[in-house]
């Protein structure tokens, strides 16, 4: 028999779940929907079973109880009913306002809400040394370092194809020669995207060398098949105003949709814990009556996370989609290749460097990135100020947030 506070965690469990599915997932999908490589429906479509299939296939058997370590353990560990009301409390705050934000297309990260909604109740449940605000600093320099980074990287890649592809006197014979190189690399890409990112809570024990030799060579046969298919594929020169060789683009809607694919899997195997880590501490904390340092994560949670994610892509998440894959600049099959080309990578790079980049901002740092490739014209600055805006607040949002509702939730608790 489910208890009242059990029954309340997983309510609220499937509330921030939802608010991930209509926020966070919308921008795995976004550059494909803005560039017309998939409509809204085959989106959704596809993010909701990979997104499902990450969080609940390798969403992970336990989840730290404190994310992202922003509580000190010790004081945690004095005050369970604290820790209790507080986690009820920070998945109140960080699912209203990531609903408050998809209703208004703003892509923030769900990780900051729900460390900005941590930080929040701990400093006025545990005292302001309670809260390691050095993470906090971390969170903030990765507003700039990971859209800095993912834009760079974007703006070189779709370069780089407008050189050696589009801007060529055949464009369609270098695409026949030269595509199989990028089906290698974006594969050798994902492929690390997946190891380190989609299956990291299965811990299969692979290191980054041979991570990699397992990459090259998934990698290796995915662009020789890739090979043969652009080497067959009826391509035909049709300039278009604005957006290249429309034919020759058909090359990469495969790639670019291969990349959000990854990249979506690998989002619901990592962040479905957004919602199922305080979800599992608030069950352990009611069971035992202690703060452990990590809970198990039982099937039956992970269903609640992927459920959850799904029902919120499917309602809210066009509306980030749009912000994402249309109104920052405008997007083809290329320009949205390099976006998630980009993004992948700098996970990539930052997953072993140990950096705490958001899925969210690299992707948009990205996105910012093919825009001015083709002029500071091409973006919206409007949007734009927009977006960085609603990063800037998620954190302080969240806090004031949880802060309120920890008071609520210890009243009625307590």
């Amino acid at each position: 028999m489910i208890d009242g506070i059990t029954g309340l965690a997983i309510a609220l469990g499937l509330l921030m779940a939802y608010s991930i599915g209509a926020n966070d997932v919308a921008n795995a999908m976004g550059t494909s929907v803005g560039s017309r490589a998939l409509t809204v429906r085959r989106a959704i479509l596809i993010a909701a079973v990979l997104e499902f299939a990450g969080a609940f296939l390798a969403g992970g058997e336990v989840t730290k109880t404190i994310r992202g370590g922003i509580l000190d353990p010790s004081l945690a560990g004095e005050n369970p009913q604290a820790v209790l009301c507080g986690m009820l409390a920070s998945l109140t705050a960080a699912g209203l306002w990531l609903i408050v934000a998809s209703r208004l297309g703003w892509p923030v990260s769900t990780t900051h809400s729900i460390v900005g909604a941590i930080a929040g109740f701990g400093t006025v449940a545990l005292g302001f040394d309670a809260v390691q605000w050095g993470k906090i600093g971390q969170i903030v320099a990765s507003w700039i370092v990971s859209p800095l980074l993912s834009g760079t990287l974007s703006f070189i890649v779709i370069r780089i194809i407008q050189r050696s592809l589009l801007d060529h006197a055949d464009p369609v014979e270098r695409t026949r020669r030269y595509g199989w190189v990028y089906v290698f690399v974006v594969l050798v890409v994902l492929a690390l995207v997946t190891l380190f990112k989609g299956l990291k809570n299965l811990n299969l024990g692979l290191g980054f060398g041979e991570s990699l030799l397992l990459a090259i060579a998934v990698a290796g046969v995915g662009s020789a098949l890739g090979g043969y298919w652009i080497r067959h594929l009826n391509l035909v020169v049709e300039p278009e105003s604005g957006s290249g060789f429309r034919n020759v683009e058909r090359m990469f809607v495969v790639l670019q949709v291969l990349s959000a694919c990854a990249v979506a899997f690998a989002h619901g195997s990592n962040d479905v814990a957004n919602a199922i880590g305080p979800l599992a501490a608030a069950i352990s904390i009611q069971d035992s009556g202690t703060v452990a340092a990590s809970a198990p994560v039982p099937a039956w949670m992970l269903l609640v996370g992927g459920l959850g994610i799904v029902v919120g892509l499917a309602t809210l998440g066009p509306r980030v989609m749009a912000t994402v894959g249309e109104r920052v600049t405008e997007l083809t099959p290329t320009r949205g290749y390099a976006a998630e080309f980009a993004a992948a990578l700098t996970i990539v790079v930052a997953s072993q460097l140990g950096l705490p980049v958001s899925t969210t901002h690299t992707l948009i740092g990205a996105v910012l990135g093919v825009g001015l490739a083709r002029g500071i014209g091409a973006l919206d600055f409007r949007v734009v100020g927009t977006i960085v805006l609603s990063w800037i607040v998620t954190i302080p949002v969240g806090a004031a947030l949880s802060m309120f509702f920890y008071y609520f939730f210890k009243g009625l608790l307590t």
